[in-house]
This record gives C-alpha cells, sequence and structure tokens, in this order.
C-alpha cells in the first residue's frame, strides 16, 4: 500500500480532522508508518542514524555520547545483525580534523542498538564536535561541551519540559539549537503515553496507549521525528530527568502490580536507549538513576532530582516524593554544598498552589502531595544555612515565579529560594480565559507566588554570573509554525545572597496574568 498526503487528507476529512488518518498505522508496515508520519511533518536522518545523535551528562573531562541504529524507526526490532560495531571520533573541529578521541563500541540488540559512550581524557570547559560511523555510512556532526572547573564568570544553561507531540512542533527546541548556551536540562514529559486525542491538532500519535518495549521504542522515534528537537540534541549535551508520562501519567514507581511493573520497565529500557544518559548501573539491561550533583566550575551546583522512581502514593501522612535514599542524599548535600549557586532541576512544582484563598490545593501529585516531606527538606535548607538556592521546575505548561518557604501557609516564614517554573515546549496549557479568571485567584490564594503566564509556550533560558542568577523567559509565537520566532516574554533575577526574585524594569510591562507589585 502507498500513501501519500493527498491520500491521508482525504482519510481525514471523511473522518473531519487531519490527526484521525494516524490511528490507520496500527495495520501498516514500518516503511508504511514512517510514510504515514513523513507526510504530516515527522522527517529523519538517514539511515542507519534517522534518530539523530546527541551527548550528556558532562563534566569536566568527560561527556557521554549517544546514537541508536534505527534504519526504520517505527521497527520494533531493527532488520541488523546482533551487534553491530559503531565508530565513533571526537575532535576540536566541526570538520573532525583535529582529532582528540576515536574509538569503536557495540550497538546490541538488546539494547536497541543504541550507543551511549562514555568519552574520557577531555579538556575542561571545552566545546569539541563528534559523528558516529556504522554500516558503511556516517551520522551527522554534533558538538558537546566540557564543564569548566575553578573560577569561571558566567554560565548560561536552558531549560525545556512537557513536549507533547501532538499539541505542535518543536520551535522552542529550534530556538534552544540556536542559543549560546553551555548545556540543556530536560525537566520531563519527554514523551506521552497516551493515544491519540483527535480534535484540532497538526499531528497526532500514531497508535493507542503504549505498554510494551515496542511499543515506547515506536513513540521515542515518532517524537524524534521532529527535526528541531534531533537539531537541540546535536547542538549541545544535556542533563535529563524524567516526569510521569515517560511511562504513564501520574504514576508511583514503587506501586502497582506486575503488569504495571512490567511497563515501567519497558519504559525505563526505551528511555534509556534513546537519551543521552550516563547510567551508574553495570547490568545488561539499565535502571536507570536519574538523581546526581554536577558541578560548572565553582559558580553552579546543579543537582538532578527524580521525582517519580522512588515516591509512595500521595496524601499520606509519612508519604516520600523522594524515597528514603534520595532524601538523605539530598539533605547531605544540602549540608556539605559549596559556596555557590545550587541550582535544583525538579520535575514538578515544589511550591504550594491553593486554588483559592484557604482552599485546597490545585494537584497533590506534585510536592502538595508530600507535605511532610517538603518541609523536613526546606527546613534543612534553611537550618543548614544554604544561601542562593534556585529551583527550575517543568510540568505545569504554564511559567509561574515563587519565593520558596519552609511554611507556605506562614508569611512570616523565611524566604530560603526561588522556583521558575518554565513553559511547555508544546504541552496544551489552560485556556486564555482561564488563564484570566484565575491568575488573580491563585495570586491572592498564594502569597509567595510573584507571577503567572499561561498563554504562551517556550522553554528558559538561565544567566549566571557571581553576582546574579537571571530567567530570560522564551517564548514561540505559534506552536502549529515549525520555523515560529522566538521572544523574550520577561526576565526575572535573583541577586547573589539575597533570597527572592524581582523583575527586570525592561520587561515588567509584558503580559501576564498575574504579577505581584
Amino acid at each position: 500500500m502507498k500513501l501519500n498526503r493527498r491520500d491521508l487528507l482525504k482519510a481525514a476529512g471523511a473522518a473531519g480532522a487531519l490527526n484521525v488518518a494516524w490511528p490507520l498505522s496500527a495495520g501498516l508496515s514500518p516503511a508504511q508508518a514512517r510514510e504515514a508520519a513523513e507526510a504530516l511533518g515527522a522527517d529523519y536522518d538517514p539511515a542507519p542514524f534517522t534518530l539523530g545523535v546527541a551527548s550528556g551528562d558532562p563534566q569536566p573531562s568527560s561527556v557521554v555520547l549517544w546514537t541508536r541504529l534505527a534504519p526504520e524507526p517505527f521497527a520494533a526490532v531493527q532488520q541488523l545483525p546482533e551487534v553491530v560495531e559503531v565508530e565513533w571520533v571526537v575532535a576540536q573541529d566541526a570538520a573532525l580534523t583535529r582529532v582528540v578521541a576515536r574509538g569503536k563500541a557495540p550497538a546490541s540488540a538488546t539494547l536497541g542498538h543504541s550507543v551511549h559512550v562514555p568519552v574520557g581524557g577531555l579538556s575542561a570547559n571545552t566545546r569539541y564536535w563528534y559523528a558516529f560511523k556504522a554500516l558503511g555510512k556516517t551520522s551527522r556532526v554534533g558538538r558537546t561541551k566540557t564543564a569548566p572547573v575553578g573560577s569561571i564568570a558566567r554560565a548560561r544553561f536552558a531549560a525545556a519540559n512537557c513536549q507533547a507531540f501532538h499539541d505542535g512542533y518543536y520551535a522552542a527546541h529550534r530556538g534552544i539549537a540556536r542559543e549560546d548556551v553551555d548545556f540543556v536540562v530536560h525537566l520531563g514529559d519527554y514523551i506521552y503515553e497516551h493515544g491519540p486525542v483527535g480534535g484540532d491538532h497538526v499531528r497526532d500519535h500514531d497508535t493507542p496507549a503504549i505498554l510494551t518495549l515496542a511499543d515506547y521504542r515506536r513513540r521515542h522515534a515518532l517524537y524524534k521525528g521532529d527535526a528541531s528537537l534531533r537539531e537541540a540534541h546535536a547542538a549541545h549535551p544535556w542533563f535529563l530527568t524524567w516526569d510521569d508520562h515517560e511511562v504513564v501519567n501520574d504514576y508511583s514507581g514503587t506501586g502497582g502490580g506486575a503488569p504495571f511493573m512490567q511497563r515501567r520497565a519497558a519504559a525505563y529500557q526505551a528511555w534509556y536507549e534513546n537519551m543521552p544518559h550516563r547510567d551508574s548501573g553495570s547490568s545488561a539491561l539499565p535502571d536507570p538513576e536519574i538523581h546526581r550533583v554536577r558541578r560548572w566550575g565553582d559558580l553552579l551546583e546543579l543537582t538532578v532530582l527524580d521525582l517519580r522512581s522512588y515516591r509512595s502514593a500521595q496524601n499520606l501522612s509519612n508519604g516520600t516524593i523522594l524515597g528514603a535514599e534520595q532524601k538523605a542524599w539530598l539533605k547531605q548535600g544540602i549540608a556539605q554544598g559549596p559556596e555557590a549557586w545550587h541550582v535544583w532541576a525538579n520535575s514538578i512544582m515544589l511550591s504550594q498552589l491553593r486554588g483559592r484563598p484557604g482552599g485546597s490545593y490545585m494537584f497533590t501529585d506534585q510536592w502538595d502531595g508530600f507535605l511532610a516531606e517538603r518541609k523536613e527538606v526546606l527546613n534543612h535548607v534553611h537550618t543548614s544555612g544554604m544561601e542562593d538556592l534556585v529551583v527550575v521546575t517543568g510540568d505545569w505548561h504554564s511559567a509561574f515565579v515563587d519565593d520558596i518557604r519552609p511554611d507556605f501557609d506562614n508569611t512570616s516564614s523565611p524566604v530560603v529560594g526561588t522556583e521558575f517554573t518554565a513553559h511547555s515546549v508544546t504541552s496544551g496549557a489552560y485556556s486564555a480565559d482561564w488563564n484570566k479568571t484565575n491568575g488573580p485567584v491563585m495570586g491572592a490564594a498564594n502569597p509567595h507566588l510573584k507571577y503567572f503566564e499561561g498563554n504562551r509556550y517556550g522553554y528558559d533560558v538561565y544567566e549566571v554570573t557571581p553576582q546574579r542568577f537571571s530567567a530570560h523567559m522564551r517564548v514561540i509565537a505559534d506552536r502549529r509554525d515549525p520555523a515560529s520566532p522566538v521572544t523574550t516574554l520577561t526576565t526575572f533575577h535573583v541577586d547573589r545572597g539575597k533570597a527572592g526574585s524581582y523583575e527586570d524594569p525592561a520587561t515588567k510591562n509584558s503580559p501576564a496574568q498575574y504579577r505581584r507589585d
């Protein structure tokens, strides 16, 4: 069966919406599914490196290089030998002539023919370029950077989250690829696990809800079909955490019976196969450990949190979002942290969020569902004397700026940090009418809330100096335009040694549904 855009539009028109053509892919071969995806706007790098290249977890002398051999990106199992030898090269120039390291790595069917190469012996604070070669073909060239050591004057990084494929094109990632940043932090919801959603969308998921390793592999391949996502991966090294939709909505990593645990294992493996993640384990099949601390010179300490794998159910008096071991690890890091900006990569909102004054919490899947543990951790921040804490957060599909207090209900409780919750890349927010009505209500109900804007999509760029931490909210004009331009909506600052944020005077008149004057 040969598919073309006209046939897809015809089928969609008969049913009333373009995206309804996508469920037909359940009966398509991998090649036909790819053709359908491309007819609706997806594209891929030349085989076998269709899913692109990436780097991650940069350290002063090391970075992880990633690719995955997928000649047919929608095939559950690639028609390749059990093990394929992949050559890799790292150089000081984009032409790959000044080579500093090279080697070979096995890409096995066990891990979806992915490779994760931990390249060592590199120089600190240095740009490098890299590429892979396999089956007589060469990948695109990627760019990466190692972490600095010692005193540095500036760091810049981007944060992205929540990129539902059906909700729009990844113009935000196109913007990230073009930013002058040292690294990217992805805060979760890299994929979504549900099936087609229908309605007025420019593209949609290709199968029903995903459950198996084959399903999750295909879903990751679909998302990598956005050229801007592959471009952002190839442009900068990434740090990664996850939220719920990488597995299933609102899940607890410690709950559920055997079917759920099998689904979680499949999702975790597919995530690892498709990400530039440095795994700390030594087994053939990964159980990815997400939480880690990384330093960017003496300027910034990045703490990456995992708020899914070890959590209990919500709303328990003794509930945990971190798990006992991760909580002990975090508290030890708080007590022993260096004099630096302390940045927590946090997938879901830390700050309290009541829906109306004196009312209930809006969502207890976030830290509001784990009150005792949140108070314990934030009291520890206060009593330990930690300063200069900035929490960067995703999940909400809207932008918030909050003061962090150990007791959010007590306005005399000390401010111990600032939380910046970034816009989503594409995932749908509440309507403009809802935001207009409820922004002031949330402001009245949450005296620590300084700013709310929910009508836009994009990402944040954070600029860090020894004196100041600045959050630039980048927004796109239209999710339906893959080349949508990027502008800066507003900028907030945090001064070193002084808890709390303030909006830059130059952008203070920008549109928002709430700002505390």
